[in-house]
């Protein structure tokens, strides 16, 4: 008999216990270790010092578009991006540019950058009081300032340009006009993008202070789906291990009665709740995020957070740790966690010792309240009960299920292996683990419909196979990479350099390489910071000059990464965003361009390059340097009307078109 097989312990209920001692090793210090306390906070909880507000008064500032008047957002503070949080106020423009945008508050303009990417034309006024009003997406900036950026434009040759101004340089006073709005950088619509930060770049939600009668909101949040999710190896929700989501049946109660979930929810051991919702303004149609949730347990605060204050730019991209990342990659829901995740840093939330999470004990019932509120104090309940309930091993069958199978996936720190049962046992049959000439038995946790679920906790050690009757598969996880340190990771075809923020999280990284395509773990899983990617082709390239890496989707689609070679050429670095698939591609033509329009309003020319996109362009007319405004989202470069410091167009000119692999076009015309 076997050394596991001995040790009965290890088999409890089906729960596998580390085997990490069998295997010389200590657990790891990482993520996802439970909280002692097995209750709700019995007592108000804390309140997070960093998310104090400044001290301004209601109407200090000026709503910058048609201050006075009715008006619209396309988006508030505090909304689930991808990859960040919406840091400020999006304003409805009527579907149009060119609106006269006002100047909030008494200062002066410290910074503005002109982009076609990200916030487009942006211009920053700094504040007497230390706060700064931030305007992205602009058409065009007004007033002195405009005619330095245009002068320093042309000083530089370029359009793309950010400047830092002094204190009184560029004086304005509250509602100066200082541009027209637009559609600029990483817009999808006319609109402009408001923003309040402090002196640490933290972003302020404008609307915390009120006083903003251009906006009015009477309409209370709505809730279209909730989740109980299990996050210890021995918690279950209706029976089972994972994420069991609730959609509800009937419409909320009248006069601010929310929803009542009427079903009891049996769980047991440690939970956390995750919703998923959306709020309105009055008068429009577009779905808004919640400003603020409350968790109340048997009456007592659990868990609350607030979004009125994201450090940019790095707190923002934390927003795939509030959010299930995963869920959202695979099923397009955008749930929000009600508890702090390992890896979350953020300080908008005010929790007790557990951090949100809910420690579900057999025979008591627990009435859970999550209350949804938006900036104008507009409160929306949802209301269930949890029942604890012991977690002891059931079987239910499936006649569809007629041949045995077995798959595998990480949750947190835990494997959960499947495996599809056919025998009409009372119990279904064991998982063996294998490390080396080790081994581990496992009972099922439970049988559905005659699926066994096994549970395994990996801190303590990786197995490198399973085995389910005759059925084997490699465990294809190569390491435990810590979150908080250092570390790098190598097979034969490419290495990964960890910093200390790369990961919110311990990864059990999964790598392949087969035919030119590398697979860098999955995209289900977000990084925080870059992660360094070093690919090895196995040999040097013919053409290391115009050869970059690529992310490939799915579908096909390529994205240039970038890269720099050694001086070998036989590997090439670049910092990567998001897992996913990647590619050596070699781009040897150059961009394209054509003049489609020539008039009074000046010229127009399609762009467009093939594989890696198009990194600079120049005109020059008469051999002098004319300015060029790129748009990405139509392709097109085109001439300003009110550009008096350009050369006349007429007469012969050259456009010069590069693209991120060095290949050039010259094009040459006559106007």
């Amino acid at each position: 008999m076997s050394f596991f097989a001995q040790h009965q312990p290890w088999r409890l209920l089906g729960v596998a216990l580390p085997f990490g001692l069998l295997l010389g090793l200590q657990p790891a210090a990482c993520g996802g270790q439970e909280p002692d306390s097995t209750e709700p906070a019995r007592s108000t909880l804390p309140t997070p010092t960093a998310n104090s507000r400044p001290e301004v008064p209601n109407g200090y500032f000026l709503f910058p578009i048609k201050p006075g008047q009715q008006n619209f957002l396309a988006a508030s503070m505090g909304e689930l991006r991808p990859n960040h949080f919406h840091g400020g106020l999006d304003i409805k423009t009527d579907g149009r540019v060119d609106l006269p945008v006002h100047a909030s508050q008494d200062g002066y303009i410290s910074r503005l950058k002109q982009s076609s990417f990200g916030y487009g034309n942006v211009l920053y006024i700094t504040h007497p009081n230390g706060l700064t009003t931030v305007y992205g997406h602009l058409n065009h900036f007004k007033g002195p300032v405009a005619e330095e950026l245009r002068r320093r434009q042309y000083e530089k040759q370029t359009y793309e340009l950010e400047l830092f101004f002094k204190p009184g340089q560029f004086p304005v006073k509250r509602g100066d006009i200082v541009a027209l709005s637009g559609n600029t950088g990483g817009s999808a619509g006319p609109h402009v993008h408001w923003e309040v930060r402090d002196q640490q770049d933290n972003q302020l939600n404008p609307l915390q202070w009120g006083g903003f009668q251009e906006i009015q909101d009477h309409v209370a949040p709505s809730l279209q789906v909730f989740a109980v999710e299990a996050l210890s190896i021995d918690a279950r929700v209706q029976n089972r291990f994972g994420k069991a989501v609730f959609v509800p049946k009937t419409p909320p109660l009248p006069n601010g009665g929310g929803y009542v979930w009427a079903d009891t929810i049996a769980a047991n051991g440690t939970v956390g709740l995750l919703v998923q919702g959306f709020d309105r303004f009055d008068q429009a149609w577009n779905k808004n995020g919640f400003q603020k949730v409350d968790v109340l347990v048997n009456g007592q605060p659990l868990y609350s957070h607030v979004v009125d204050n994201i450090p940019f730019p790095e707190g923002s991209r934390q927003v795939n740790q509030h959010m299930d990342y995963e869920w959202r990659a695979t099923q397009g829901r955008q749930l929000e966690k009600l508890f702090v995740d390992d890896g979350n840093e953020l300080s908008i939330y005010t929790t007790g010792a557990a951090k949100g999470r809910l420690r579900v004990v057999p025979g008591r019932i627990y009435s859970v309240e999550i209350r949804m509120a938006d900036s104008y104090g507009n409160m929306t309940p949802l209301r269930f009960v949890l029942r604890g309930e012991e977690a002891g091993y059931y079987k239910t069958r499936s006649a569809a299920v007629k041949t045995p199978s077995l798959r595998f996936d990480v949750s947190r720190n835990l494997l959960v292996a499947t495996a599809a049962d056919p025998d009409t046992a009372a119990v279904g049959g064991n998982l063996t683990l294998f490390s080396g000439n080790r081994r581990l038995t496992l009972k099922p946790s439970y049988t559905a419909q005659s699926q066994n679920t096994y549970l395994y906790d990996l801190r303590a050690g990786l197995p490198d196979s399973m085995q389910f009757g005759r059925i084997t598969k490699r465990f294809d996880r190569q390491a435990m990479i810590p979150a908080g340190r250092e570390f790098g990771f190598s097979t034969a075809s490419m290495s990964l350099g960890f910093n200390l923020k790369t990961l919110f999280d311990t990864l059990y990284v999964q790598t392949t390489y087969k035919q030119g395509l590398w697979t860098v773990h999955s995209p289900r899983t977000p990084l925080y910071q870059p992660l360094r990617l070093t690919l090895r082709p196995g040999g040097p390239v013919a053409d290391p000059r115009r050869t970059a890496i690529y992310s490939v989707s799915a579908k096909g689609g390529r994205a240039y990464v970038g890269g720099k070679w050694d001086a070998t050429g036989t590997s090439v670095s670049a910092p990567i965003k998001t897992f996913g698939q990647f590619r050596l591609l070699t781009d040897t033509i150059p961009p394209s361009a054509r003049l489609i329009s020539r008039g009074a309003g000046g010229l127009v020319f399609k762009v467009g390059d093939d594989l890696s996109g198009v990194a600079s362009y120049k005109l020059l007319v008469n051999g002098q340097f004319r300015l060029l405004r790129h748009e990405y989202k139509n392709a097109t470069l085109f001439t300003e009307h009110d550009d008096t410091l350009g050369p006349a167009l007429h007469g012969p000119a050259t456009l010069y078109l590069t693209d991120q692999a060095g290949n050039e076009k010259v094009i040459n015309l006559t106007l």
